[in-house]
């Protein structure tokens, strides 16, 4: 399965992307900066072509098994990205949510210079739920323009 992240527009600290999974328009995506220099927490993924596997460790995961009891198998997280780990595709409406990571969200606003996406749940369990099993046989990708 393929996920494609299209970057669209920049803001002041933050990267507004469409999201397309098998060639069919999904939501939103949200980032930090496009930077030449890598900074933690701060800085959006390189574009590329990644692997997506689930890591069933850390607070994250301890937070959506007990949020999503119903779906939840692992956070969804993009793998094999150099100077990056824990990477992971998740809830939230700002930049500063990111953390390095991919939020989706049903729609987007513009505010005092910067993008933010929202119905971010609404999407995050959409999104979890048609890529999940594809995920766990090592069957998806990302690929970030």
């Amino acid at each position: 399965m393929k996920v494609e992240v299209k970057r669209i527009r920049q803001g002041k600290n933050s990267t507004l992307s469409d999201i397309y999974i098998e060639d069919d328009f999904f939501g939103y995506g949200l980032e930090d900066l496009v930077r030449d220099v890598k900074i933690k927490g701060k800085t959006a993924i390189p574009a590329g072509t990644y692997r997506l596997g689930i890591n069933k460790h850390g607070t994250m995961n301890e937070r959506y098994k007990v949020k999503f009891p119903e779906m939840h198998r692992g956070m969804i997280e993009i793998l094999d990205i150099p100077n990056y780990s824990a990477v992971y595709i998740h809830i939230g409406n700002y930049h500063s949510e990111t953390s390095g990571c991919l939020l989706v969200g049903e729609y987007f606003k513009r505010y005092d210079g910067d993008y933010a996406v929202y119905d971010s749940s609404k999407a995050y369990i959409r999104l979890y739920r048609l890529l999940i099993d594809a995920v766990s046989k090592g069957e998806a990708e990302l690929v970030i323009e």
